[in-house]
Parts: structure tokens; sequence; C-alpha cells
């Protein structure tokens, strides 16, 4: 398996990238449809796909905001093959021609979508034609990105359009749609789940599982109305004590094979991966593979100087994850953004701990809930499988929801958001409203950006009275909305320090720093103050790097190294159960 291939938990031979050189055009005056720019862009600027107008690597880097762009490319296709048309991500509403024809419709950021051209295309060159349209609308979900003309606080300049890798599959009429795999640790099994694009009679799917190229187990099942249910053991030759789980210490990986055959042909092939792990909750410890977890988490916003939230490369990607583990942190909490695919893959084969967020809404209405709903839920799907996410965190500080505390729709909301999760998978905690004011939560997470160590230890130490509603955490917040209660769940301090060396421009939390040993002591201090403190069950810092205007990273945007990382890894190992 390739590293370099956009999806690599779902990987067929047969693909081709189409990010490079692209027409681009902007359509400020909203003409392009009326004058048919499908048929051909009147004219264009060179863009170097995936990165947006917006940032330098696209060539353009005109950080403005425009409404609608469109986009051009010409591709060779074979024609004796289906051709799926994937796009990992495109910011907001996008509409897709082949040849002038539409061929789909999608709407959301953080999500990747797929369209079969094979009735659009034609042997030889063909015109794949982009159109994307984003809005300052704060009923879409959006995140980090600003929607009035400068950036302000913590939000930065806006990401338009394609952002994501976009690349072509050749794939038979009939084939693998999606796998669900979910392991099943006490047990010793993986449940396996596996749709088709169509239903079709006459169809077998076949699962062959390998661990060290050594085969483990190979099972099969009809397919019935397009999806076919299997369970395989994952001990090597029964033997009860072969099985390999997945941790944060031995991120161990399976290999597994999906097939599908149709009389004895083999019309399909889909190569993925699985860990054998599992989370839970048991009162107020979070386990993992039935062991006590302490989660030593950074905060991890996924922006870069000359590309925003486009990666520029794997490499970066990697040196990322690196660090993080470099600085002795076992996750990550990725804020705000649903990171590239290569990303997630490489935390699960390094063992790296994954909260999974999305961008959030800043408006409450019926559009905002319907927009966000759609998009959570083709979140949770697309990255069921990955066994580095552990905690699904669909709102953060009550943004979207921002009379939360006693606005009983809003409530509703959260509490609905929680149970459609739930309901795709049992197996994760859902921490509904990350910081304060929760609802229904598996984890109850609080933000505080206290800078004295003591301060920490006073207000920390009764957990009882901390989270009794009398008393305000986070100067003017409340740990729980109006009519909830602490049932004994686990509890997180899931933001922290945000501290920043002195400049003249540019912002962290508290006073800044005057230099390293006053840095390295005020870490010490405030880390030392969560550690000390029996029921908490970690801590995420913010955060890895400087973003923009915020720099209050422990990595420049560059990512540099602001301290000595060998110190700041020495202070997270002090706890590490």
């Amino acid at each position: 398996m390739t590293i370099l291939h956009p999806r690599p938990q779902f990987v067929r031979e047969n693909w081709e990238s189409l990010d490079g050189a692209w027409g681009f055009a902007f359509d400020d005056a909203q003409v392009g449809v009326k004058e048919r720019w499908y048929d051909g862009l009147p004219e264009q600027t060179p863009i170097q796909v995936p990165f947006t107008y917006e940032t330098k690597a696209s060539g353009i880097h005109d950080e403005s905001h425009h409404a609608t762009v469109w986009y051009e490319k010409e591709v060779t296709l074979m024609t004796d093959k289906h051709v799926l048309l994937h796009f990992e991500g495109a910011d907001y509403a996008t509409t897709v021609w082949v040849n002038g024809k539409v061929v789909g419709e999608h709407y959301g950021c953080y999500t990747a979508f797929s369209f079969n051209i094979a009735d659009y295309m034609v042997e030889g060159k063909n015109r794949i034609t982009v159109r994307v349209q984003d809005s300052v609308d704060t009923a879409q979900p959006r995140g980090k990105q600003r929607w009035i003309k400068d950036n302000f606080g913590c939000w930065y300049v806006q990401t338009t359009g394609i952002w994501k890798s976009v690349w072509l599959e050749y794939v038979s009429p009939i084939h693998i749609d999606y796998v669900k795999m979910t392991p099943d640790v006490d047990n010793r099994k993986i449940d396996l789940e596996l749709e088709t694009n169509a239903w079709h009679d006459g169809l077998i799917a076949e699962a062959t599982i390998t661990f060290d190229g050594e085969l483990i187990e190979k099972v099969s099942a009809f397919v019935k109305d397009g999806v076919a249910t299997m369970q395989a053991s994952v001990l090597a030759k029964g033997n009860p004590w072969s099985m390999k789980l997945w941790n944060t210490e031995t991120p161990n990986l399976y290999d597994i094979h999906f097939s599908l055959i149709e009389e004895n042909t083999e019309i399909d092939h889909v190569t993925s991966y699985f860990g054998m792990r599992k989370i839970a909750i048991e009162g107020d410890k979070i386990l993992l593979n039935n062991e006590e977890l302490y989660q030593r988490l950074i905060l991890d916003q996924g922006y870069w100087q000359d590309s925003d939230l486009t990666p520029p490369s794997v490499s970066a990607l990697e040196l990322d994850i690196d660090k993080i583990l470099e600085m002795g942190y076992n996750g990550v909490r990725k804020h705000q953004k649903v990171e590239d695919n290569r990303f997630l893959y490489l935390c699960d084969k390094k063992g790296v701990l994954v909260w999974s967020e999305v961008g959030s809404t800043y408006s409450f209405s019926d559009k905002a809930v319907a927009n966000f709903t759609s998009e959570w839920l083709e979140i949770v799907k697309q990255n069921y499988n990955h066994p580095s996410i552990i905690t699904w965190v669909p709102f953060n500080e009550s943004w979207g929801v921002s009379d939360i505390h006693s606005n009983k729709k809003q409530q509703q909301f959260t509490e609905g958001i929680y149970y459609l999760t739930k309901a795709f998978d049992g197996m994760r905690p859902v921490i509904t409203n990350d910081g304060w004011d929760h609802t229904i939560s598996d984890i109850i997470t609080l933000h505080d950006y206290e800078e004295i160590g003591e301060c920490f230890t006073k207000r920390y130490t009764d957990r009882e009275k901390l989270l009794s509603n009398a008393f305000q955490h986070n100067r003017f917040r409340h740990p729980f909305a109006k009519n909830y209660v602490d049932k004994g769940q686990p509890v997180i301090i899931s933001e922290f320090g945000g501290i920043a060396f002195q400049s003249e421009s540019g912002w962290g939390y508290g006073n800044q720093v005057k230099d390293e040993a006053s840095f390295i002591e005020r870490f010490d201090k405030i880390t030392g103050a969560i550690q000390a403190l029996d029921y908490i069950s970690g801590f995420c810092y913010t955060q890895v790097s400087d973003v923009q205007q915020e720099i209050n990273g422990l990595l420049t945007i560059n990512r540099k190294d602001k301290v000595d990382l060998s110190a700041i890894r020495a202070i997270n190992e002090r706890r590490k159960n």
C-alpha cells in the first residue's frame, strides 16, 4: 500500500491524481452558468490544485473573498472501464460538469465526494469543469474561516473551492462502494459490512485478513440488496493469545483484502487495513483495550504558512505527527477541521490518538441544523474505520449553539447529534459541546487558560464543587447547560496553556512570556497542576504550531521549535496513567 494514495484505507491499484495545474476563473458577476462556462472558461488563470486561490501555493495568492470560482482541466480517459471522479474536499457548494454535462453536486466543506462519470466521458480527451460557491454565511460549517473582511480573534483567512486532492479511479460497473469494519476485542473478531454501488444478483463478497503476510482468516458472504455482512476471527491458527492489539505503544494493523466475485471471477478488489482497538468508559475512567488510558493531547488546527488548510505535502503531515510524538504527547485534537486521509493513516500507523471534529457553524437556524447534521454524519461514516480516532467532538465552545445554556431547542439539537452519532457508531465516546455547557456527553471536557499552577490546583481539587454548576470554571462558563448534571463521567481539561512569547503583533492566552525559561516554567506549573489531579483523565494543550495571528504554538507556523522539545516531553510524560 502506498502512502501517496489519497485514501490509504480504501485502495485500488488503478487510479490517477488530478492534482496540479488547472484553469481557474473568478465569477464575481455570477454569469458563468448563463454564459455556459462549463463548455469552456472564457478566460483562465493557472492554479495549482488542491491549493485555494487565497494561498501562495496556488500561484494566485488573493486573500479577498470571491463567492464563486470555476476550475477546468482536460484529461485523457480510458472508456473500457467506469471512472469515478473523486474530490477529497471542496468548500462549499460544488457542481461538476464533464464535457458540458452536469454529473452531480455536493454541499459541504470537510467531506469527500465522488461521481461516476462513465455516461459522460468519451474516448480520449475530456473536459472536467467545476464551479464552487462559498458564501460568508454563518449557517454553513466553516470552522476557523473568517466571515468578515479581515482576520479577527482566532479566525483566519477563508478557504474557497477545492482544497483537497482530486483524483480518478477506474472501476468495474458493479463495484465495492463502502466497507465498515468494527473490531470486537473481547471476542477476538472483526465485524465486516460491505456495500456495493448497485443491487445485483449473484455476487459474493470475500474478505481475506493477513498480519505480516501470514494468512489469518478468509470469509465470504452473498451480497443481498447491495450489502454483505461477515464476521472473521483475528486469531492466527486459532491461537487464543495471537490477537495483535492496536494501542499507542504497539499500533498493530491487520491487512484486509476485499473481493467482489461474480460467476467465479473477481470483478473488484480493494485493499484496506484495520486495528483491533477497544475504547470504553467505566465510571470516571476511559479505557483503551480494557486498560486505563491517560490522554496527553495537543490541539492541532492544521494550517501552513503558504497553503493554509491544505497540507503542502504528505511529508509535512508526517513531520507534524513526529513532532507531536517527540514532545511526549500520545494524541491530537484535530481542531475545527477534518484532516487529509493520509494524516489519519499516519496516526493509525504510528499509534497517535485522534479526537475528530468538524468546522462549526456560527448561527442557529433550521438551515444551520440541516447543513451541520448532513455534513457531520458524512464525516462519521467516512472516518469510522480509523483505529486512531477514539472520540467524536461535534460541537466546540457553544459555537453555533450560543444560547445552549438555557435554550431547549439548542440543547435538543446537541442531543440529537449525540444519538445520531451513537446510532452509527456505538463504540466511541461523543463529546457534545467541548469546553463548557455540556448536555448529554460521555466525557466532561473543560477549557481553562489559567496561567498560574496554584490557581489550577485550587480551582479543580474539589470535583463535586467544580461540576456543581454553582461554579464558573472559566470566568463566565458553567460545566453543564441548564437542567444537566454530572453523572460521574470522566473529566478532561481539553484546552489549556496557549502560552505566547512577547510580540508586537499576534496573541496567545494570558500574559506573554519574555524568554524560553519563563515559557518552560509556566508550562511546567500548569501541566503539573493538572497531572496531580487524580480524577482528571487527561489534558489537551493549545497548540502544536502558530496559526497566522495566533502565535501560541510550541512550533512556529513553519514548524521550527520555539523551545527545547525534550523539556516539554519530560514534563508531559511525568504522568502516563
